[in-house]
């Protein structure tokens, strides 16, 4: 029986790992997704089969509660919750496995099981202290992404040697609890610290670095459950729990190169020169005359073009504006006109959001081009039109040696024969510059919100 239930669960982990690599492509993603969800179903099926489950009337209870739950939230995350919703199932994933952890240290306490197996209790150990720091994270994260927590980079007397400090005791509480399992005080008090620890981590982190974030507590979720496979000497935990803690790990530094950032400046919390330096510092904004446009005007403007590109950012995500997107989308190729997407790695507010939104409006995955694939083409195009993105755009990234994002990659869009910006302002983005871009010869701005705005442009360009 053991032997099926081990090759079950690597027929699963294949499954595992075929699903990540579908999902890397929007045209395979509901494949990697359906792959997926059979290996963790199969996962399942073979543990509450395995001899060690006594009784299965708790587990069907929750069952029925978590499908409720999931369900409920599959029905009523709008797509613009999603980095919310990721955020938080995040942290529930890294709370279960904090708590099955401490589920077996009490296990050996009421049957008095001590082992000075350090393996088992340095794996639990790492499972309280990876599974509290994301789940209270996870939590910080998430209320900053939905405005119950501030997004702004929020700095404490002491900071970072406050942090050290708490690791320093988890470890040496650690160190001390495997050499004496005993104590119950000391396992209680390093998931105490880790759940602090958490909140001190992710709370000094900006709103705008929560992609990063994100994709962090992701891989810890992975790690945490990884640990818990060894505690609970389960291979197929250790398998999934590691696929997510490496593939986490490198979008994580995925996202760091997009946003030209390192990873210890995003945990350590916030753009430490954001606004320090530069013309937004000085209170001075780049010399030039912004020139504004109404959607008629624009309109004219779009009948005369034939090559279009379309930057989405997180702009249209707030405005929902996906579908008003869509609708212009389909008439200018109706028009006959060449239109495509330009998706900034960390454009929105996690991994793929923008592909995640415009996915839903239906518009065709072919049409969709990464950074590297179309950054080429600007020179070639008429019009690139910027929905709601700012910092991924401007060109003091290329030149400007005292802005804060010098040096990050950013889209050629001021390379179009004409940019079309359609912001609700001329404010800021996240690294708190103003964007060069705004005053450049051949850029017009297009203000208001983007689901009214696009859509009176669709309205006036039917006229033509």
């Amino acid at each position: 029986m053991r032997i099926l239930i081990e090759i079950a669960y690597l027929i699963s982990s294949v499954l595992f790992i075929f699903g990540i690599k579908n999902l890397s492509s929007p045209k395979t993603a509901r494949k990697g997704n359906f792959l997926s969800a059979l290996g963790m179903f199969i996962a399942i099926v073979v543990t509450l089969l395995d001899q060690h489950v006594l009784t299965y009337e708790w587990i069907i209870i929750g069952f029925v509660i978590g499908a409720l739950i999931g369900s409920v939230m599959a029905l009523k995350v709008p797509m613009t919750g999603m980095p919310q919703m990721v955020g938080l199932l995040n942290g529930f994933g890294g709370g279960a496995s904090m708590l099955v952890a401490f589920s077996e240290y009490y296990k050996v306490v009421n049957f008095a099981m001590f082992t000075h197996d350090t393996q088992t209790n340095i794996t639990l150990v790492l499972s309280i202290l990876i599974g509290g720091v994301t789940f209270t994270g996870s939590l910080i994260a998430f209320g900053k992404l939905q405005g119950i927590v501030t997004g702004k980079v929020v700095r404490y007397p002491m900071q970072h040697p406050l942090n050290a400090l708490l690791l320093l005791l988890v470890i040496a509480g650690g160190v001390y609890f495997v050499m004496e399992p005993e104590l119950e005080w000391l396992v209680l008090g390093i998931g105490g610290v880790s759940l602090l620890l958490g909140v001190l981590l992710v709370l000094p982190i900006g709103g705008a670095d929560m992609p990063v974030a994100i994709s962090l507590l992701n891989s810890y979720s992975g790690l945490a459950a990884s640990a818990t496979g060894f505690v609970l000497q389960n291979n197929e935990l250790i398998i999934a729990g590691a696929l997510v803690g490496a593939s986490g790990i490198i979008l994580t530094n995925i996202m760091c190169k997009g946003m030209n950032r390192s990873l210890m400046n995003v945990v350590l919390g916030g753009w430490e020169s954001a606004g320090a330096a530069g013309p937004a510092a000085a209170g001075e904004s780049p010399k030039g005359q912004v020139k504004s446009v109404d959607a008629e005007e624009l309109a004219m403007i779009f009948d005369a073009a034939e090559s279009i590109i379309i930057v989405p950012g997180y702009g249209m995500a707030v405005a929902q504006a996906q579908h008003a997107v869509r609708d212009l989308f389909n008439l200018l190729e109706s028009k006959g006109k060449k239109v495509r997407f330009a998706i900034h790695p960390v454009a929105g507010r996690m991994p793929g959001h923008m592909n995640v939104l415009l996915a839903e409006a239906n518009i065709p995955y072919d049409k969709m081009l990464a950074m590297e694939e179309i950054n080429d083409d600007f020179p070639n195009t008429d019009i690139a039109l910027i929905i709601g993105a700012n910092d991924v755009v401007n060109p003091a990234a290329r030149h400007d040696k005292n802005s804060p994002i010098y040096g990050m990659p950013i889209l050629n869009v001021d390379y179009a024969k004409t940019v079309v910006i359609n912001k609700r302002s001329l404010n800021v983005g996240y690294a708190g510059i103003d964007n060069e871009l705004f005053f450049y010869p051949n850029t017009l701005m297009y203000f208001g919100d983007a689901k009214e705005a696009i859509t009176k442009l669709t309205h006036e360009l039917k006229n033509y």
